[in-house]
């Protein structure tokens, strides 16, 4: 049952997939995957801008943090002058406090710059490859066009040589039918003459009638043939006696 059951899903997969195949046309595949690479790619652009924004405001706290350290450092200075030792050590207490945190910001700093630098390099490979793919894809395209083009210029001749195979068939199954017409009325003209057939045509005359018919026109040309040869030889026997 398991075998049967991987058999069916296996034909299935199949069926399915040439249905996607069919339907599936290569330019919009193409012209959709560019837009993802594209989409990939503003996305790396903004992750740029975002962490060059981090980086500036971390740079705008370091430049605040550093005008403070030179204020305490001032105002510690003020404090000894005026013999206020305590007010000189709270504002240097202060001032080591800041540039411990501007130890931790320069280490950000650095981590971001860094990270900036690799996000850059990234989409500038990221870039190349987009433009490269877009150059492929149209050529792809083109080439698919043409040769889907090709392929219905050879589906449309293809069906104007059948169809100028079936019109020679026609052709060939008159002149047969012709042929076949000829010869049977040449075989009925046969029988006719040769009176296995009877020719109606005649007005119900049989073989016989015909040829009796013949037989007595014959006789009626001979009569005159002869009555003719007897005025003929009267007539030149008055003559003769004349002279």
């Amino acid at each position: 049952m398991a075998g049967l059951m991987a058999r069916l899903s296996m034909v299935i997969k199949s069926k399915f997939s040439k249905l996607l195949d069919r339907a599936e046309d290569p330019g919009e595949t193409l012209d959709y995957s560019y837009e993802r690479q594209i989409q990939l790619l503003q996305n790396v652009k903004r992750g740029i801008a975002d962490v060059a924004t981090a980086r500036k405001r971390i740079e705008l706290q370091t430049t605040q943090l550093e005008q403070s350290v030179v204020k305490l450092e001032t105002q510690a200075r003020q404090a000894l002058a005026a013999g206020r030792e305590d007010l000189a050590r709270q504002a240097l207490e202060r001032k080591s406090a800041i540039q411990q945190q501007l130890q931790g910001l320069d280490t950000q700093l650095e981590g971001l710059q860094a990270q900036q630098d690799k996000l850059v390099s990234s989409e500038k490979q990221l870039s190349a490859k987009v433009e490269a793919f877009r150059s492929q894809k149209e050529v792809i395209k083109a080439q698919y066009s043409a040769a889907e083009a090709q392929v219905r210029i050879g589906e449309a001749a293809s069906g104007i040589g059948e169809q100028m195979a079936d019109t020679g068939l026609a052709i060939q199954r008159a002149k047969d039918k012709t042929e076949q017409m000829q010869a049977r009325a040449a075989a009925v003209d046969e029988l006719v003459e040769a009176g296995t057939l009877e020719d109606f045509s005649a007005g119900g005359e049989t073989p016989l009638d015909r040829e009796l018919a013949a037989l007595a026109s014959s006789s009626e040309v001979d009569a005159d043939l002869e009555r003719l040869k007897a005025e003929v030889g009267a007539g030149q026997g008055s003559k003769e006696l004349e002279s």
